[in-house]
Formats: C-alpha cells, sequence, structure tokens
C-alpha cells in the first residue's frame, strides 16, 4: 500500500472515548456549532479527571473536527449559581441552542430555594453571545419545581426543539413522572400553557426531539445511567405526526402505554462499553447524522473509589436511519475505533478569516468580523459535482442564499424559495433571518432540498425539495447587503439504508415442549415444587423470592449450554395486567454461573410499567451490582431469547437479549458478557412476587444453533 494511503488511513481513524484528550467523565454530552466554525460539547457538572475531587460547573469542551476535543472552561463559577437556586446546588445535562441571536443553554437545577425541600429539580437557563460564554442566568427557572405529595416529580433533563412555524417547545423529565412537553415563549426562556406528557413515568429520562422526514422524533434513554459495572442504559425512540404527540414505536405501540413502546437505537454491544446513553445530535457537512452519548468503561466504571461517581466519558457513532428509524451504526452499537470520522471541512470551505482569494466577483464584498459582507453573487474558485451538500450561515434583512448552477436557494422576509429550472416554491420562514441561521442544499440526483435551521440540530424552521438540476458553479447569492459565514460545499454521504445483521436460529439443538414431566436435562437450584407440567405448559406460580442481592430464595431452573453459538428461546405467558403497581414480578430466562452471577431477562412489573428488562448481576469491588438493560415492549404472552456468542478475541462469553409479541417481528437489545472460563448454563425463572398470585407459563423452551 502507497505511504500517502496508509498515512491517510491513519488520520482518519478515532478512537473512542472522544473526550478522553481533556477528561475521565463527560456525562450527559450536548453539542453545537458555534458561529466561529468550531464545535462545543457541554457536560453535567463533575470532576473532569481523577483523584480531581472538584465539580466544574458545566464544562465545556471545543473542536475543529468532532474527536479532538479541547477543555475551554467552565460556563459557570462555583459560586455562581442562579437567584432561585439553593447553596450547593448542583447543575446536570446541559441542553445547548442557538435561538435569536444568542446561544442559549437549559439545565437541571437539582434543589430550588423557593421551596424547604432537597431535591426539587427545576430547569434552569443562561444566555450568551458565544458559544464559551459569557453565561447570564434567566432569573427564573424555566420549569419550576413540580410537587408530587411529599416529594417533586423529575423536572430535569431538559431538550428544546423549534418547529416549522417558529413555536418553540422544552421536552423535559425522568423516570419519577415521565416525559413531559411544555411550550415557551416566544424568546424560548419560560414556559406557556399546560405542559403535557409524552412518555410513560418509570422508563424514560434524557429527551431530545428532532424532525426527519416529516416526523418528530422522541429520543428517551431508558434503564439506569449509573449502575457502575452493570449499568444497562440505552436510547430508545417513539416518532409522532406531532410535537406534542402521541408517540408511538416501530410496532405502534405507544411510548405512554403502561407495556410501554421504545424502538432501540443505541445498545451496548459486547466491547469495552455499556450504558450508553444521554445522547445530542449534530450533522456534519455531508449530511451524515452523528450522536455524541456518554458511555461507561466496564472495567472502570468510576471517577475515584467504587461506588462513587460513575465515570462516563462522551462518545462518537454515526446516525443511521433504518427504514425510517434512526439506529447508531444502522444497529452495530457503539465503537471502540472507527475508520469513519466526520465530514467537518468541505472542498469549498471558508471561515472568512483571511481574504477573498477563493473568490470571483468579489467586488461589492468585504470581510469584517470574521465573516464576508456584501450583495450581488460571490462564486466559488473551486467546483465539485455530482451528488453534493452546500451550506452556509447567513443573515439578511432582504433576500440571500446559495446557488448551484441555475439553481437558488433564498432566504427573504417570505420565507425559504428554492428555485430550479422552472419550478419554483416558497414556504414560510417565521422571523425571517434577520439573525444568524443556517441554509442547507443537498444535491442527490436531480432531487434537491434546501433546509433552513438556526443550529443543524435537526430542528428544520423550513424545508423544501424540488426536481431539477444544480451543477455547476458555486455561489452566495444577496439581494441587499447580506452576511455569511462558514461556506462549505462536501461530497454528499452515503446513506447505510441496511440494518447491522442480528441473531437468527439455525437447526433445532435441544427443546422441551412441556408435553409430560420435566426431562431429565433440567436440574433445579431451590427446588419449587409449585412448578408443573400441565395442560402442555411449564405452570409455575411466581414466588416471593428474588436472585438480586444476597438473600437467595428464588428458584432457577436450568439445563446445560451447547458449546459455541447458540439462540435459547421461551414463550411465556405472564398476566401482569396494567398500570396497577405489582413491583417486581417477572418471568423468562437466564444465563446463570451463580447466585451472584447471572443475566436474566424477564417481562417484569416495574412500578406502573410492563417492560421487558435484561438485568446482570455481579461482583464488583467486594460488592454485589445489578442494572438493566431494556429491550422491546411485553405483551400478556411474550417471546423471549438469548442470543450466545463466543468473542473469537478474548474468548468471552456474548448474550444478547431479544424480544417478540408475536414470536415473528423480534427487538434486539443490548448485550452483557460473562468471563472466558465462566461455566453458564441456561434456565428459566418466575419471582420477584407472590402478590398478587400469578402464574407464568412456560409453553416450550427451544435451543437453537446460532447462524
Amino acid at each position: 500500500m502507497h505511504l500517502a494511503v496508509i498515512a491517510t488511513l491513519i488520520l482518519s481513524l478515532f478512537t473512542n472515548p472522544v473526550s478522553g484528550s481533556f477528561s475521565d467523565t463527560f456525562a450527559d454530552p450536548s453539542v453545537i456549532r458555534g458561529q466561529d466554525g468550531y464545535w462545543y460539547s457541554y457536560g453535567t457538572s463533575d470532576p473532569l479527571r481523577e483523584g480531581e475531587k472538584v465539580l466544574h460547573r458545566l464544562p465545556i469542551a471545543r473542536s475543529a473536527d468532532l474527536v479532538n476535543w479541547t477543555y475551554i472552561g467552565d460556563a459557570f463559577g462555583p459560586d455562581n449559581l442562579p437567584s432561585y437556586a439553593a447553596p450547593g446546588s448542583l447543575f446536570w445535562a446541559p441542553d445547548i441552542r442557538y435561538l435569536d441571536g444568542r446561544y442559549v443553554m437549559y439545565f437541571t437545577v437539582t434543589d430550588t430555594a423557593t421551596t424547604p425541600a432537597n431535591w426539587d429539580y427545576s430547569i434552569g437557563a443562561a444566555t450568551a453571545p458565544t458559544p464559551a460564554g459569557p453565561w447570564t442566568h434567566i432569573d427564573a427557572p424555566v420549569v419550576a419545581p413540580r410537587p408530587s405529595g411529599n416529594s417533586y416529580w423529575n423536572t430535569i433533563d431538559p431538550s428544546q426543539f423549534t418547529d416549522v412555524d417558529g413555536r418553540k417547545y422544552l421536552y423535559f423529565g425522568g423516570f419519577f413522572g415521565g416525559l413531559w412537553v411544555t411550550e415557551l415563549s416566544a424568546d424560548g426562556l419560560r414556559a406557556t400553557g399546560q405542559p403535557q406528557q409524552v412518555a410513560i413515568d418509570n422508563k424514560f429520562e434524557g429527551a431530545y426531539v428532532v424532525r426527519h422526514d416529516g416526523y418528530y422524533y422522541l429520543l428517551g434513554s431508558s434503564a439506569n445511567c449509573c449502575a457502575g459495572p452493570t449499568t444497562g442504559y440505552s436510547v430508545l425512540a417513539g416518532r409522532s405526526t406531532s410535537p406534542r404527540g402521541p408517540f408511538v414505536d416501530r410496532e405502534g405501540v405507544p411510548l405512554l402505554a403502561s407495556r410501554a413502546g421504545g424502538t432501540p437505537v443505541l445498545d451496548q454491544n459486547g466491547n469495552r462499553f455499556i450504558g450508553t446513553g444521554h445522547h445530542a445530535q449534530l450533522t456534519d457537512l455531508s449530511g451524515q447524522d452523528w450522536m455524541l452519548y456518554h458511555a461507561i468503561d466496564r472495567s472502570d466504571p468510576f471517577l475515584d473509589e467504587p461506588y462513587g461517581i460513575n465515570e462516563r466519558p462522551m462518545l462518537l457513532d454515526r446516525l443511521d436511519w433504518i427504514d425510517g428509524w434512526p439506529a447508531v451504526r444502522a444497529g452495530a452499537g457503539p465503537s471502540e475505533q472507527s475508520r469513519e470520522t466526520p465530514v467537518t471541512r468541505g472542498v469549498v470551505d471558508d471561515r472568512f478569516a483571511g481574504d477573498l482569494s477563493g473568490w470571483r466577483n468579489t467586488a461589492g464584498w468585504t470581510v469584517q468580523d470574521g465573516h464576508v459582507r456584501g450583495q450581488g453573487t460571490l462564486i466559488s474558485r473551486k467546483s465539485l459535482g455530482g451528488d453534493i451538500r452546500v451550506e452556509t450561515d447567513l443573515k439578511t434583512d432582504k433576500s440571500a442564499g446559495i446557488r448551484i448552477g441555475g439553481t437558488t436557494a433564498v432566504v427573504s422576509r417570505d420565507g425559504l424559495t428554492l428555485t430550479s429550472g422552472g419550478t419554483s416554491r416558497t414556504v414560510p420562514l417565521p422571523g425571517g433571518a434577520a439573525t444568524w441561521h443556517n441554509l442547507a442544499v443537498t444535491v442527490k440526483g436531480r432531487t434537491i432540498t434546501a433546509e433552513v435551521t438556526e443550529a443543524r440540530l435537526r430542528d428544520p424552521q423550513a424545508s423544501l425539495t424540488v426536481t431539477g438540476s444544480a451543477n455547476g458553479p458555486i455561489g452566495l447569492v444577496a439581494d441587499g447587503v447580506a452576511d455569511f459565514d462558514n461556506v462549505s460545499a462536501a461530497p454528499l454521504f452515503k446513506a447505510v439504508t441496511r440494518a447491522a445483521p442480528t441473531p437468527r436460529t439455525g437447526r433445532l439443538l435441544d427443546a422441551d415442549e412441556f408435553t409430560g414431566a420435566l426431562d431429565s436435562r433440567w436440574t433445579w437450584v431451590r427446588q419449587d415444587a409449585a412448578a408443573k407440567v400441565e395442560e402442555g405448559v411449564l405452570r409455575w406460580p411466581v414466588q416471593g423470592a428474588d436472585l438480586v442481592g444476597a438473600d437467595n430464595k428464588a428458584s432457577v431452573l436450568l439445563r446445560e449450554a451447547p458449546e459455541g453459538d447458540y439462540v435459547v428461546e421461551t414463550k411465556v405467558t405472564l398476566d401482569l395486567g396494567e398500570d396497577a403497581v405489582r413491583n417486581y414480578q417477572q418471568a423468562g430466562l437466564v444465563a446463570y454461573a451463580s447466585d451472584d452471577d447471572f443475566a436474566r431477562l424477564s417481562q417484569v412489573a416495574i412500578w406502573n410499567t410492563r417492560q421487558v428488562e435484561y438485568g446482570r448481576e455481579l461482583t464488583f469491588a467486594g460488592r454485589l451490582s445489578y442494572g438493566g438493560n431494556i429491550v422491546g415492549p411485553p405483551a400478556r404472552t411474550t417471546w423471549l431469547r438469548l442470543a450466545h456468542h463466543v468473542d473469537p478475541a478474548n474468548g468471552e462469553h456474548e448474550f444478547r437479549a431479544g424480544s417478540s409479541r408475536d414470536g415473528r417481528t423480534w427487538t434486539w437489545g443490548g448485550v452483557w458478557t460473562f468471563p472466558k472460563d465462566t461455566a453458564v448454563r441456561i434456565g428459566l425463572v418466575a419471582h420477584g412476587g407472590a402478590q398478587p398470585a400469578v402464574n407464568a407459563d412456560f409453553d416450550y423452551v427451544r435451543v437453537y444453533r446460532g447462524a
């Protein structure tokens, strides 16, 4: 291979976590591209390095390429609190936006001085002229604490969204209380009207909303963020035709249902990273979407001492759209190392820090204050053809935009107008572009799309598509004086449209159809005499016992697992009803090494919800640790699968969880691992609570060769 090619490959390689250059932990990241052309990310208030022991109030990092980041300071000093925050209050989960000419950061305030209670969460906001600050607190909470009996709902994890009609919304909430949306005032700094619940409690937090192909997608993080080596955090999605919902998953199951829906977007895959969640999204200069999120290195899960602050560095991976649904790396999950990097420089690429030597027709155009100002037509000396994406930041009181050959896309007081050949269309742009907006034009064959956002965060305020031809010189056009910055033109990304492979079943290796007595291959750990084969099922009354923790009294029914890759499947009917609290009645499959070393896939009642939870218990640093990962929505009868794979690189046993509501359409969740030399058996459990009495009816257990 030529040395230049090798050098290019090395340069294009990046390693997760991308925050490693400046921090050991950088949880709940948000991201925006500033008007200066740099990308900025903001994290939850934690120490940045092991041993530091000092909290940073919303630390800020900056990058030119989204891969190499530098810490540039904190949004606020240690004593810089808003007037309504109690002393010692923490700031969590920032969300960054560019609204009407200024940067607005939303964040969780953990303790509000307006009530006597602790942990009376509220949503605060601050504004700044640049992404680096200086930040000025807003004097009142955007969303005030919301009482619930003797405590307060989780008014946490804000995420702002602006719709095509100019209305601004804020999504917020967490496990205690669910996810909510409220409309905001025109300046984005006050909640107006009545908030509306959009996702059930006890399942989601970390909301993030984007608009894609006419749908609004609500993405939320599920399971536990911070269980150290057993953290099973993941990202799930629902979509709607309205920013207020109702949001449903790929199978049409509502996110507000007791048997709550949610289509997996990001799950741990068996590599070093677990607990993948609380994310932000962005679009690079080629049009490819990316996700920034945090995760936990399972070999180093705590920042300092075990069971202290969870160490959650920031990762970056490609976000694809598969059959209308977002999926990180087409469903492959987090990467440790990637040869795909975001496109952050174009063939045409000008941040206007120098002269206009890269342009023609420069009369009437001047570079000032880091951008170009002028009127008429400014033509780039560089060009590229084929499928491309051209974008610029601009502001104008008149009319200004992008020209590609004979095609123009311009914004004005009338809105966004896209003209190609004899076709011209206009849509409104609420508020116009008197402050900085981003205009992007994509050309794919004869399909030309123009989109206006405030900061490329998948919240288009105007978009248009026409059929035509866009070939020729690339330029900026202005009818009247306009300002432009961050101009780029790059080859359009090639979309990944095929999902990553999921486990499949090969030939049948072993089965018990429960048509007679339990076969001799079953063995019990603490036999339950109440479990009987009758009416073609193994009928097992759910026990008032559990495996989690040190008090191991629950029964486990086990059989030996085959060598190599295999899939174990069962069909279980468990009538847990809906809505009522029945903690934590459950039944399902188990991969079992011991009472304190297992992975359990169950249909389970978690407070008012019914979920398919894939839990893991193990011993770490002399203590038992338990956490869960969430798979697909359950039904009264749910099919469950555990797919076993031996990692050829390290010999680890990887078990991936799958669930189905009909036995045909499968949803695949995360992976839990066991060390190489662990003897793992497979089997069934039915425990978590004996009241009200309920039977778990297992139709069969089948073991297939993995395919």
